[in-house]
């Protein structure tokens, strides 16, 4: 059953949120999106996705659902149309990228306006060649650092590529 809801900015910002990522978990959601507890969270994510601007999907057993952000979600706050797709051999990865962002944000108190996703970076890049991207950077002022999650074994020649591509772009490499 679809309604609205009175929209609060919180709102547009999570939404907005969860789509640079692509999904996210609602325990990242509560710990980003400025929420006092779980069942806070959980009752505002109920309500978008009863209003029809988020979906939880169940793709995997043991897997906690994970949220994305419908087409009405991404008209909202004016984002690409296009619908993410959910690669089940890249769920863990990027779960793990997104707590490893987390982590930082609470370690070395990082903003998250300072953080860009490889999601964000891919639509910058337009149709071109798709080239290789790290997970997420975060700027400081005029250094930028990028951060890559591994959780498999790369061939040689494309780990040094990687790491070559991301010395030359990038200040730092975590």
């Amino acid at each position: 059953m679809k309604y609205s809801i009175k929209l609060l900015p919180r709102d547009y910002a999570n939404i907005a949120l969860i789509d640079s990522w692509g999904y996210m978990l609602g325990r990242q959601i509560m710990m980003l999106g400025g929420f006092s507890g779980s069942r806070a969270c959980d009752r505002r994510l109920r309500a978008l996705i009863d209003a029809g601007y988020l979906e939880r999907r169940k793709i995997l057993y043991g897997v906690p659902g994970l949220y994305q952000v419908t087409h009405k979600g991404k008209m909202l706050i004016g984002a690409s149309p296009k619908k993410t797709k959910i690669r089940v051999e890249q769920i863990a990865h990027d779960v793990l990228a997104i707590d490893t962002a987390i982590y930082l944000i609470h370690l070395y108190g990082v903003p998250l306006s300072a953080i860009t996703t490889e999601k964000q970076m891919h639509q910058e890049d337009g149709f071109s060649n798709r080239k290789h991207r790290p997970d997420f950077v975060i700027t400081s002022g005029n250094k930028t650092v990028c951060v890559e999650v591994e959780l498999s074994p790369k061939s040689k020649p494309k780990f040094l590529n990687n790491l070559k591509s991301n010395y030359e772009t990038y200040d730092r490499q975590i």
